[in-house]
C-alpha cells in the first residue's frame, strides 16, 4: 500500500494555527504515514511534535522552512535533518525571525493610519514562541472586518501594490543552502513555480544552488503553475535534482489540506540517507 509522506506543514510556531501537538494529531487522523514539520525559520516545535507522535505510528522528519532572498524575490528552503545545535544556523535564522518582528512591527504601524488595528490584535492571533509574521497581521485584519479571509488579507491589503508591507532581512539561497548542508542538512526548494515559467528563477541561479548543494524541487504543490512544473523538470533533469511534493499545511489559516500533494517513499528515503544532522522521529 503507497505510504503517505507529506513534508511540508507548519504549526503555530510560525504561521499555522495548530500547535505541534494538534498538527500531529491532524497527521494521524488524516492517515499519513510520515510528516515534516517545517515551520518557518524555527526548530522551537520539533520536540513537541515529537513527544506527540511516540506511539501513534506516524514518523516525523524534523526541518524547517529557511526564508531567503533573491534580489526582490523572496525565496523559502525546505531544510530537512540538519542539526538544531549549529550555531550558524541558530545565529542566522534568530536575525531573520528578529527582522521579522521589526517588519511586523513597522507594518501594523502603517496600517493602524488607514485601518483600526493594534499591536494586540495581532498579538491575539499567535502563541508563547511564535514568530511573528505577515499571517498574523493578516489574520488580526480578519478579525477586525477589514478582509473576509487570510488569502484576501494577503491579495489586497497586504499586497506590496498598497505600500504597507516591506521586506525583511533574509540570506540569499546560495548561502542558505550552504549554511544547510554544513549542518548536515538536507535543502529543498520550496514551492518554486508559483508565478510561471517565466519567473522562476534564472538558469545561473539555479546552477549556483546546485553547485551549493541543493538536493530537490517542491513541484506538487498547489501553488505552482502548471508550466512553471514543466519548467521545474527541465531543471530537475539537468542539475540532477529530485522532486517532492507537500501540502504546505496551515490548519485553518490555508485552504490547503494534509497529503494534498505528497513525496514518494523513494524520495524519503533518499532524503532520509543523505541527512546527517538529525535523525526522524519514529514513532
Amino acid at each position: 500500500m503507497e505510504r503517505l509522506i507529506d513534508l511540508h506543514t507548519h504549526s503555530s510556531v510560525s504561521d499555522g494555527t495548530e500547535t505541534p501537538a494538534q498538527l500531529i494529531r491532524a497527521a494521524v487522523a488524516a492517515g499519513l504515514d510520515t510528516i515534516a514539520i517545517t515551520d518557518h525559520d524555527s526548530t522551537a516545535g520539533w520536540a513537541e511534535a515529537r513527544a506527540t507522535a511516540q506511539g501513534t505510528g506516524l514518523t516525523v522528519i524534523p526541518g524547517m522552512e529557511f526564508s531567503t532572498r533573491q534580489g526582490h524575490r523572496s525565496v523559502h528552503l525546505l531544510a530537512y535533518l540538519f542539526d538544531p545545535t549549529d550555531a550558524d544556523i541558530i545565529a542566522e535564522t534568530a536575525r531573520i525571525r528578529s527582522s521579522r518582528l521589526t517588519r511586523a512591527e513597522s507594518i501594523v504601524a502603517n496600517l493602524a493610519l488607514d485601518y483600526s488595528l493594534t499591536w494586540d490584535d495581532v498579538l491575539a492571533h499567535t502563541h508563547t514562541g511564535t514568530t511573528v509574521g505577515r499571517p498574523h497581521i493578516a489574520d488580526a485584519l480578519v478579525t477586525r472586518g477589514h478582509a473576509a479571509t487570510r488569502t484576501e488579507a494577503f491579495e489586497q491589503i497586504l499586497h506590496p501594490r498598497h505600500g504597507y508591507t516591506m521586506p525583511h532581512y533574509a540570506p540569499d539561497p546560495v548561502s542558505a543552502i550552504r549554511l544547510v548542508r554544513a549542518a548536515g542538512g538536507v535543502p529543498v526548494l520550496a514551492h518554486p513555480a508559483t508565478l510561471g515559467r517565466d519567473a522562476v528563477l534564472d538558469h545561473a541561479t539555479f546552477a549556483a544552488m546546485a553547485d551549493a548543494g541543493l538536493f530537490g524541487l517542491e513541484i506538487d504543490h498547489r501553488e505552482n503553475t502548471e508550466d512553471g512544473k514543466v519548467r521545474l523538470r527541465e531543471l530537475a533533469r539537468e542539475f540532477g535534482l529530485v522532486l517532492t511534493g507537500s501540502s504546505d499545511y496551515h490548519g485553518q489559516g490555508k485552504p490547503n489540506r494534509l497529503a494534498e500533494n505528497t513525496t514518494s517513499a523513494e524520495v524519503l528515503e533518499r532524503i532520509v540517507a543523505e541527512g546527517t544532522g538529525a535523525q526522524p522521529f519514529l514513532p
